[in-house]
């Protein structure tokens, strides 16, 4: 149990900077730009799939935080903010790499996340091209969402007050998922994935939506061990994006969009983890 606090408690401090980075640049987008230069940013968003996919491949789950309040608050489109939570890599690098795992393998399972993460994030923006009003969402509209002002205190601290705020949600919110964990046993959670048939990849799939990095070291630990196919890992790396579905759910109040998303991330998970066993 202590365990389970100290983790919450280091997967909260971890993901602070990343939040701090994100609400600075919603103050700098709303002050420091003129209207002209807001409308480019909001315009131009044909490549973030691209981009998105790329950065969240980088190790942790930060960017998926970012990505979730940018897409919240109408920065990044949505098919970005999918590219994102398909290649988030979360603890599956430095646990591969520790475990000295083959470099080929590993350069593989990374570049086709992020393939899969823009090719979908490039699809979904054009199914969803003409249905979205894309208009960013200032930081004094989430102000005053909150009640709390801070948009008067400057850059900085507004900043700071919203990072601290959604960290302490984060915290909550860890401690309660770890303790569940805790309590169900991650040997009960291994066990959906060793039965050798379909339901495998549903299994997987869905413990990789288990926001906490919890699930991306079970599959890559089982993986090892060759307990699950490679399609079993990929599925559950796919739809792991960390905490990126979490904070989506706590900052974007459009309920459809969050179980769009949701449920595009984990059908290309189910799917992508069959296909690929298959073809293998």
């Amino acid at each position: 149990m202590l365990d389970s606090v100290i983790d919450a408690l280091l997967d909260t401090v971890k993901i602070l900077p990343y939040l701090f980075v994100t609400f600075v640049i919603l103050e700098f987008i709303e002050h420091k730009l003129n209207k002209n230069n807001q409308k480019f940013l909001t315009n131009n968003k044909k490549y973030g799939p691209i981009v998105g996919g790329i950065l969240g491949a980088l190790p942790q789950c930060g960017f998926s935080s970012m990505a979730a309040n940018l897409f919240s608050n109408r920065v990044i489109t949505i098919g970005t903010v999918i590219a994102v939570f398909l290649s988030t890599s979360d603890e599956m690098l430095p646990i591969m790499i520790s475990e000295h795992a083959s470099i080929i393998i590993l350069l593989r399972i990374i570049g086709f996340k992020v393939l899969i993460g823009i090719l979908v994030g490039l699809f979904v923006d054009l199914l969803y091209k003409h249905k979205y009003k894309e208009t960013t969402k200032m930081i004094s509209e989430i102000c005053h969402e909150e009640h709390c002002d801070c948009n008067k205190q400057g850059i900085i601290l507004s900043s700071l007050v919203h990072t601290l705020k959604i960290g302490l949600f984060i915290l909550i919110a860890n401690l309660i998922i770890n303790i569940i964990i805790y309590k169900v046993g991650e040997d009960r959670l291994s066990s959906i994935l060793l039965h050798r048939n379909i339901f495998t990849y549903f299994g997987a799939s869905l413990i990789g939506l288990i926001p906490n990095c919890a699930s991306s070291v079970i599959m890559t630990e089982l993986y090892l061990s060759g307990l699950i196919s490679i399609g079993n890992l990929i599925s559950g790396l796919l739809t792991g994006s960390g905490l990126g579905i979490l904070l989506l759910f706590k900052s974007n109040k459009n309920m459809k969009e969050n179980m769009t998303i949701l449920v595009i991330i984990y059908c290309v998970g189910v799917l992508t983890g069959l296909l690929v066993d298959l073809v293998i």
